[in-house]
């Protein structure tokens, strides 16, 4: 296991600088910077989420596994060239979504975010998720990235759409269907 921090402070950063994970330094408003906040910003709407949801759920241990490889992808986002994230978690996304939407009815139309605490939360994480791979985009653009991420971060945002869709009805609310001549 890696060091564990015993001082929290180390003022290393005072200069607007931090360290990756490899010893260099960037930055803070860098754009890896920024993407590895929002994947922390992401996690921290998960643990929101997961506070939402009886520990006893499979929707729960869903939850948990996001966050888990959520700091897989921050962990090699702030090492460059390290890779953590693999097709295979992409799969998994996939299966989930899959499960989930097999047992919800067709979309008809737009659904505005809310419907429920727990789906209102589903949509932040991924209208969250959306910017995060908006970042990566601009990080691929001028360093090389794994090549799973960017499907990972895409999946990730479907998940939580469905996943807002499946707690929305869940709940006994209604999703909120966008009307367009209201």
């Amino acid at each position: 296991m890696g060091k564990r921090l015993s001082k929290i402070y180390t003022r290393t950063g005072d200069d607007g600088t931090t360290g990756l994970g490899d010893g260099t330094r960037i930055k803070k408003d860098h754009v890896r910077m920024d993407l590895i906040g929002t994947v922390d910003e992401i996690n921290s709407l998960l643990g929101l989420l997961g506070a939402e949801i009886p520990r006893q759920e499979s929707i729960h241990e869903l939850i948990l596994t996001c966050q888990h490889r959520l700091f897989d992808l921050g962990g090699e986002l702030s090492i460059p060239g390290y890779s953590l994230i693999s097709s295979e978690h992409v799969d998994f996304l996939e299966s989930r979504i899959d499960l989930l939407n097999k047992e919800l009815p067709a979309l008809e139309n737009f659904i505005l975010p809310g419907g429920s605490r727990p789906a209102a939360i589903c949509h932040l994480i991924r209208s969250v998720s959306r910017r995060a791979e908006r970042l990566m985009v601009t990080l691929s653009s001028a360093q090389d990235i794994n090549p799973s991420a960017m499907p990972f971060i895409n999946r990730f945002s479907d998940l939580f759409f469905v996943l807002a869709r499946t707690l929305a009805r869940s709940n006994g609310a209604e999703e909120i269907l966008w009307d367009q001549d209201l």
